[in-house]
């Protein structure tokens, strides 16, 4: 099985600089961000190590990971 890495400077290139800026300069941004990439590591950990956790679980941190990014987008598609 292939990990996916959903860092949003891989998922959003186009949005590369703009990330950067705005985790230099908006506090609220830079704490959704590290949220966001928090939870990703903790989801790609999950499915590298292949831990044992119900599919409820699973798709409920999933489903949290798709909600922060669809904020940060919103986020980053303002400026753009």
């Amino acid at each position: 099985m292939s990990i996916s890495d959903h860092a949003l400077d891989i998922d959003f290139p186009q949005f590369k600089s703009r990330i950067l800026d705005l985790r230099k300069n908006d506090p609220a941004f830079r704490q959704l961000s590290d949220d966001y990439d928090r939870l990703d590591k903790k989801i790609r950990g999950l499915e590298v190590r292949e831990v044992p956790t119900d599919d409820q679980h699973f798709s409920t941190l999933k489903m949290e990971r798709a909600s922060l990014k669809d904020r940060l987008y919103q986020q980053l598609a303002k400026g753009a």
